[in-house]
């Protein structure tokens, strides 16, 4: 009934809209009115509707004198309006109607903007009862891509993490680094916000931040020019749950999960407001227990003739548990009819160990057991974290001009304790050399701030202006000190021993411009400026061949540079069923923290990760071009180049048979593509999604000294499709499948999974219960190979990732549904991405 009642709508207002175009274009000579009105229309998060029916009814008697839609940026407008009282109506599609107040025109008042008008989302409190308005699990907008969390049952008991791994065409490798569309270098924002976290640390946090705590997923793979520069392959935004009604509401949720160890996660949310003033806050706690088998290959080779001198096989089994204690607190107030002004604390408390028994056989060229070793390690780490956002809005008229003020202050503190035993056999087992002791303390001190300011200005016939600056800094410290352990005395390990201090401040500037070009074309405009001023300075110790000993050495260097990255997208709505966009963007990449720095990270004495501070940032040009049918379907074409992209590689010492990963810029990329997403309802109680993306990427420069050109063509396809049936249940069946693809030089063998999950409304509505299984065939094993120059290497990484979980969350609330007067968006938004967090 209610789409029989949707389409009528939507007929009538076609009708109503081409009589009225007809009309107009038979008496362009005749003057029908004196006056205009005009204004805008948002939703509950005060943005904008698009397709809105607007009516312009008469105030005594609420007849229509005429009918319109809203454009794609909740703008309206009624020309040639007669003098008299008037009352403007607006609807739309999973809202409450609107109203304005009275509006008056007549010679002295011919023009009229309209106070900005919220609709309500429909969902109210009825006593006893609660209604929630079901949102879409994909919602396919014109610069992004959003994920509601809660419309997926199988993100039950699940992390940030593993909600982002279902996305759209989002990939998470074995070490937790983030690809979009087969590209990593994706920025990570939370609330709008800098994570200023990457690689391991970045996928640490995320692994410990339970999916209840999740609104939505914003991903956008070529953001405007209001965004940092900052991302190779894009933006991603994770909104956290804050709710929205007058007086008070909440909700707490209790999850356990079962996969080879036991996990538990609880959170609560508490939000109250009235007119004058929004309090929210949040609390989160979880407990992560996981295991991880790592098997490693490596052929070493002789560097003329290649010919296998040994081989190393490895296993390490490891074991990382975790405790995440988080806190929010917020608060808005309404300083004025136009000003808001607000507060954010964020805070978190992330200790860990992680734990690792390394067995590796050493086997001559034959297979023929040389020797063993045994290496055991441990990483005691301790992550506290800190964060403020001061932040204004002042909106100076109901056209919605206004301006916004971010000051945020973000500080990170860590310790970590990493010892290693190393023992020493033949091929017998038995012991042939002195055990070895090596102990690293590695604490880390990393202090951001930052600053921006937004202004927003519509101008006439549809068009908008903005512009922004922004300016951050960042200092972080990181001193990393080795001692062997020798007669049961510690001496410093000069070699591996270093202090690394960097700063960076960068400051931009941006304008964007906005506008319809004509009946069926639209375009948006924008150039940003970035100037980065960075500095590093590590001190530590050299050799000194001709004294024969380690002496100190300090090794700085500066790097300043001022880069323009502009951004072009053209809309071209063909007819109601078609539209396409294409745009571009060029973007940077900074290097990560913690990959400039050189500390070193041991898996055993043969195998580490070390820093590289000789990496440069690398930019990319980016540009897609996509078709909407029907707004359901949406295929998009995308080609992208990349210079001195960074990368992982794996390089190797012959003379110690050690072996390495650090980052580096290794290459040009050149990557062309296409994908298709679709969201549909088929019956009432059955809907689906699926993502393809099929993406060729070919890498071409040189790694260690050699020449390689390598390339490969990947398929990726996620589908979830979920089902609903009487008194309250729901079932879902997601899954994923990647083809083999590339990771810079190490190439990643096919990866399936399959999950399953089913939810019950109980309570008279007020609370949920789910139960999730994930991966169910435990198809997410990281196999993959690595063949360049002298590097010859297989693994095989074992997560532990299936796991049953359950999940019970209480809703509550007193008051009124109403729509939110802004936003609670701080400006630091790049530099958190960067910094290294976690194991």
């Amino acid at each position: 009934m209610r789409k029989l009642v949707i389409l009528m709508t939507t007929a009538i207002t076609t009708l109503s809209l081409s009589s009225y175009a007809q009309m107009k274009n038979t008496r362009q000579n005749v003057q029908i009115g004196i006056g205009k009105i005009n204004g805008i229309v948002v939703d509950g998060n005060a943005k904008t509707i698009e397709s809105a029916t607007i009516t312009l009814l008469k105030a005594k008697d609420s007849s229509v004198v005429k009918m319109s839609v809203a454009d794609k940026t909740g703008k309206y407008e009624f020309d040639g309006v007669p003098e008299g009282r008037y009352i403007v109506s607006i609807t739309a599609v999973g809202h409450e109607k609107g109203i304005s107040g009275i509006i008056e025109i007549n010679t002295a008042n011919p023009s009229v903007s309209v106070k900005t008008i919220e609709l309500v989302p429909l969902a109210k409190s009825i006593t006893g009862v609660t209604v929630v308005a079901k949102k879409p699990l994909i919602e396919q907008k014109i610069d992004r891509t959003v994920v509601n969390v809660e419309a997926s049952i199988t993100n039950v008991g699940n992390s940030a993490m593993e909600v982002l791994e279902k996305s759209p065409g989002v990939t998470v490798d074995k070490d937790g680094n983030i690809s979009l569309k087969g590209k990593q270098g994706v920025i990570i924002m939370i609330d709008g916000r800098p994570s200023y976290l990457s690689g391991p640390d970045l996928a640490t946090m995320l692994r410990s931040m339970s999916a209840s705590q999740l609104d939505q997923i914003e991903i956008m793979t070529n953001p405007p020019a209001k965004y940092d520069a900052a991302g190779n392959s894009g933006v991603i935004n994770i909104k956290t749950k804050k709710n929205k009604q007058f007086g008070y509401n909440g909700s707490i949720t209790s999850g356990y999960t079962q996969g080879k160890f036991p996990r538990f996660n609880e959170s609560g949310n508490f939000n109250y407001r009235n007119n004058k003033v929004n309090l929210f806050t949040s609390l989160n706690y979880s407990s992560n227990d996981r295991s991880e088998d790592l098997f490693i290959t490596r052929n070493f080779r002789e560097s003329v003739t290649k010919n296998i001198v040994s081989i190393f096989q490895q296993h390490s089994a490891m074991r990382n548990e975790s405790k995440f204690f988080s806190a929010k607190v917020g608060l808005d107030y309404s300083a004025g009819k136009n000003t808001t002004i607000g507060f954010v604390l964020n805070g978190y408390y992330n200790p860990s160990t992680w734990r690792s028994n390394t067995t590796t056989y050493i086997d001559e060229p034959d297979g023929t057991l040389r020797s063993q070793i045994n290496g055991v390690t441990r990483n005691d780490e301790k992550w506290k974290n800190f964060s403020t956002n001061l932040n204004l809005r002042h909106v100076f008229d109901s056209t919605g001009q206004e301006l916004t003020i971010d000051l945020d202050y973000v500080q990170y503190r860590s310790t970590s304790s990493q010892p290693l035993y190393s023992y020493y056999f033949d091929k017998f087992g038995v012991p042939n050399q002195t055990p070895d002791t090596l102990l690293g303390d590695l604490p880390q001190d990393i202090s951001i701030y930052s600053g921006k300011m937004d202004y927003t200005k519509p101008l006439k016939k549809g068009a908008k202006f903005e512009a922004g600056i922004k300016s951050s800094y960042v200092k972080t410290d990181n001193n990393a000190v080795y001692d062997n352990v020798l007669n049961t005395r510690e001496v410093l390990d000069s070699g591996r021993s270093n202090h690394f201090i960097y700063t960076e401040n960068i400051n931009a500037a941006y304008v964007n411009y906005s506008r319809p070009l004509g009946k069926k074309w639209s375009g948006q405009f924008g150039l940003r400026l970035e100037n980065t001023n960075a500095n590093g300075d590590s001190k530590g110790y050299t050799f000194n061949t001709q004294q024969n000993k380690f002496g100190p050495f300090n090794e700085t260097f500066k790097r300043n540079y001022t880069q323009l990255f502009p951004t072009v997208y053209l809309q071209y709505s063909a007819n109601k069923n078609n539209q396409f966009v294409i745009n571009y963007g060029r973007r940077i990449n900074r290097p990560d923290y913690g990959d400039l720095n050189p500390f070193i990270h041991f898996l055993d004495r043969y195998t580490f990760e070390q820093g590289n501070p000789d990496l440069k940032p690398q930019f990319s040009h980016n540009i897609e071009l996509s078709h909407t049918y029907k707004g359901f379907l949406t295929t998009t074409l995308n080609y992208s180049i990349t210079n001195d992209i960074i990368q992982q590689v794996i390089e190797q010492h012959e003379t110690t048979n050690e072996t390495f990963i650090k980052k580096a810029n290794i290459a040009t990329r050149n990557q062309v593509g296409i994908s298709i997403s679709a969201y549909k309802e088929i019956t009432k109680w059955w809907s689906g999604n699926i993502y393809v993306n099929v993406a060729n990427n070919r890498f071409k420069g040189v790694v260690n000294g050699d020449n390689i050109s390598i390339g490969i063509t990947g398929f990726m396809m996620q589908a979830q499709q979920q089902f609903k049936w009487g008194k309250g249940w729901a079932a879902e069946v997601s899954g994923f499948y990647r083809s083999k693809g590339l990771e810079g030089v190490i190439f990643i063998q096919p990866i399936v999974q399959a999950n399953a999950g089913f939810s019950k409304q109980v309570l008279k509505n007020k609370a949920s219960i789910r139960l999730n299984v994930k991966d169910i065939f435990a198809g997410s094993v990281f196999k993959g190979y690595s063949k360049y120059s002298n590097v010859d290497a297989t693994f095989r990484n074992v997560n532990d990732n299936r796991a049953v979980s359950l999940s019970f969350t209480w809703r509550f609330n007193k008051g009124k549904l109403k729509a939110s007067a802004g936003k609670k968006e701080g400006g630091a938004t790049d530099e958190q991405e960067r910094v290294k967090t976690g194991n």
